[in-house]
């Protein structure tokens, strides 16, 4: 027979910080504190275009480390990197 279930915790919010799922002492965490990823802007300052119209572009900083986390982690497609992070996010512990 089919037991009704508490729902109450369904409309619970719960405000999470993206600092709060990456541990402190994390690989990532300590390449971001030893590289100061500024000059990608200066490097693809030209590629870019100064124009407010059209889709605005990827950040490139952004971009840089997406490739290089794909490049640390063995990563081979944007489709793959999804599936990893969604599946870290599940498993990181919930603090209820």
């Amino acid at each position: 027979m089919y037991k009704k279930q508490n729902r109450d915790k369904q409309k619970d919010i719960h405000v999470v910080s993206l600092e709060d799922l990456v541990p402190r002492d994390h690989l990532l965490r300590k390449i971001d504190r030893a590289i100061n990823f500024d000059f990608i802007y200066e490097e693809v300052k030209d590629l870019y275009s100064a124009t407010k119209w059209g889709n605005p572009g990827i950040d490139p900083v952004s971009l840089f480390k997406i490739v290089l986390i794909q490049h640390l982690y063995g990563i081979r497609s944007m489709r793959q990197l999804r599936t990893v992070c969604k599946s870290s996010m599940k498993r990181r512990p919930r603090n209820d």
